[in-house]
């Protein structure tokens, strides 16, 4: 995709204070790879505690250099880091959410990754190509996620289906069939709107060949592909299969277990969470991959590891990156935190290998997914596509909310 041309205001902001600030210079004197030295790293909630574990292994390799992950709330992690930007004190790495990138692309925070040092074929394409503007790649893929479908299988089985759905008509019949014959109260699981909606939508209009922006860089919103998505996710809604009022903090696990909601879309980490807050479910669910039009495609979610432009430890930086997307480091962080592995290689490690067959299902959906542009302004962005959603969910006509859905977007990016 091309560079926005608008930013978000807060950007904006933070721009003129890098120029005040000279943040987004050289660095100053760069530390060489072997020498003493301390690489500030900031990582995100539980996800830092793990990292300390891999830090001290790397520490072992590499006397040299001291780790210090400092951990950051996914809930403040973003004006911490508008805030080290316009002050100047960001660390030297960070871990960085896949639907963020585009934003410190565009402040020109980010040193460009070392194609030299890192290449896209390593990883899966859509983790490689959610941190790519204008030809260049900004951050290393460290972990990914995709969607896959949960859906109980006991109950599948009473309304008379054996097997998973692999379109979207099979979709509907067993939607209906689980209210109809399995005796539950709804379908399928799908937030009507809200922030967040958009991650149960995308995957409709990715399976319809659809895309946010063309390759003009501009949305593409308003394309038919847009509203047979936008169609298909409000049927649901009018054929009353799914529940039209959403209540943040809502636990679909507690529905599912209930035998209310018997279908969701989620990441892979919903196995473990099942497993272990609902182990009375054992065996009587599955997961199986997102059901089809044209094909089947998640978004890719993850984190990937940036570089700062300021950093004086950019080389101790590249190798402790290195480090943590090898192979066998990558089917070790799986084994600490259960987050895929966006090198594929870490796929043929014993540790992934004896995933089994929900972890299988993720593996193929990485294969095809696509990534969320990088874009400045996602945040803008995907509120107006949840204002969107909120209304064919309570009806609106699908074809003209895409209209509208086109000319709410088209200020946001260039």
């Amino acid at each position: 995709m091309t560079r926005t041309a608008k930013s978000v205001s807060i950007a904006a902001t933070v721009v003129t204070a890098l120029s005040l600030t000279s943040c987004g210079g050289s660095g100053g004197d760069q530390a060489a790879a072997d020498a003493k030295q301390t690489l500030t790293v900031w990582a995100m909630g539980e996800e830092a505690t793990r990292l300390q574990t891999l830090a001290k292994e790397f520490t072992g390799e590499h006397p040299n250099i001291t780790v210090k992950v400092t951990p950051v709330g996914w809930d403040v992690v973003h004006q911490k880091l508008v805030s080290g930007a316009a002050a100047g004190t960001l660390p030297d790495m960070a871990q960085m959410g896949s639907t963020m990138m585009g934003e410190f692309i565009e402040l020109d925070t980010l040193e460009p990754v070392d194609d030299k040092a890192f290449k896209k074929d390593d990883f899966f394409p859509a983790t490689w190509d959610g941190n790519v503007v204008d030809g260049k790649a900004y951050g290393v893929p460290w972990y990914a996620d995709a969607r896959a479908l949960y859906y109980r299988t006991d109950l599948a089985e009473k309304a008379g289906f054996d097997k998973a759905p692999a379109t979207w008509k099979d979709l509907r019949d067993l939607a209906a069939a689980y209210k109809n014959k399995g005796g539950a109260e709804w379908g399928l699981d799908l937030q009507p709107g809200s922030t967040g909606a958009w991650q149960g939508w995308v995957p409709f209009l990715y399976a319809t060949g659809g895309e946010l922006l063309g390759e003009d860089g501009k949305p593409a919103l308003d394309s038919p592909e847009t509203v047979r998505a936008l169609a298909e996710f409000g049927h649901y809604f009018d054929a009353g299969l799914a529940k039209k009022n959403f209540v943040p903090g809502h636990d679909v696990l507690k529905d599912f277990a209930a035998d209310r909601v018997p279908m969701f879309q989620s990441g892979p980490w919903m196995v473990q969470n099942i497993a272990e807050q609902q182990p009375q479910l054992d065996g009587k669910w599955k997961v199986a991959p997102l059901p089809a039009d044209k094909s089947s495609t998640s978004w890719v979610g993850g984190s990937s590891l940036v570089t700062f432009k300021d950093s004086e430890h950019k080389a101790a930086a590249q190798e402790f990156t290195t480090f943590l997307t090898t192979a066998k480091t990558q089917a070790k962080w799986y084994e600490i935190s259960k987050t895929l592995p966006a090198n594929k290689a870490a796929w043929d490690e014993p540790a992934l290998k004896a995933g089994g067959e929900s972890l299988a299902v993720f593996r193929k959906s990485l294969d095809t997914a696509k990534e969320i542009p990088p874009m400045a302004t996602w945040n803008e962005f995907s509120v107006q596509i949840e204002d969107a959603l909120e209304k064919v969910a309570r009806g609106a006509d699908p074809a003209a909310t895409a209209k509208k859905l086109q000319q709410s977007t088209e200020g946001l990016v260039g």
